[in-house]
């Protein structure tokens, strides 16, 4: 069965600087990216999710306990799945595509609108690559300030939160209006592909294929 997430509605958007631990996320209850595929390395890292919304857009936060970080990527658009990363892929109506928001533990977010994910020399049949004007209106902030030059191999908890305005979403799958009462479907992940100790996990499991764009398998959130 795939798995169903309750998100609730914020009392207050909690700020891109809040903690995992603090009083606007305290009482949140987490999911966990706990399916790895087999190809991954043998470390996993522990990573867990929480999400709010209200009638403006989506609140997000990951914390993961991690090793061997890695983080060569800074600008918009970048290919942030090379590096210490978590993503976040959503599709509010099942007759639009979803976007993919890949954002890695320095905070540089990587967004597509994917219609057909398809594999493509080009990356897939129908995408379109989120302009920078929108794609700046979503808040995103990482535990790391910068690039570093050396992968960090010692245990290391680090967290990326991030603020999604309903109005980048209707751009491309049209009026969404408050969320409250509608289910959509999505998934959590983490990744490192360019890790020593790659791996490749997700809260609702992707199956034997290596290959996060498979909206089929993605589970539900379901606002109250």
């Amino acid at each position: 069965m795939k798995p169903v997430y309750t998100v609730r509605r914020a009392v207050t958007p909690p700020p891109l600087d809040a903690a995992w631990e603090g009083p606007e996320w305290r009482e949140v209850a987490s999911l966990n990216v706990a399916h790895f595929h087999p190809e991954s390395s043998a470390h996993r890292p522990r990573t867990e999710a929480k999400l709010v919304y209200d009638a403006a857009g989506l609140y997000g936060m990951f914390r993961v306990e991690d090793r061997y970080v890695v983080c060569a990527h800074t600008a918009y658009q970048s290919p942030v799945c090379r590096d210490s990363c978590v993503e976040f892929f959503v599709r509010p109506r099942p007759d639009k595509g979803y976007m993919n928001f890949e954002m890695n533990c320095c905070g540089a977010l990587l967004l597509y609108y994917i219609e057909d994910p398809t594999r493509t020399p080009d990356g897939f049949a129908k995408f379109t690559k989120v302009p920078a004007d929108v794609g700046g209106q979503v808040g995103v902030r990482g535990t790391f300030d910068g690039p570093n030059a050396e992968e960090i191999a010692e245990p290391v908890v680090w967290t990326l939160t991030f603020r999604i305005p309903i109005t980048v979403l209707e751009a491309y799958v049209g009026a969404l209006g408050d969320p409250s009462g509608q289910e959509w479907a999505a998934n959590f992940y983490k990744c490192a592909d360019g890790s020593s100790h790659p791996h490749w996990g997700a809260w609702a499991s992707i199956g034997e294929q290596l290959n996060f764009h498979q909206p089929e398998c993605f589970g539900a959130l379901c606002f109250v």
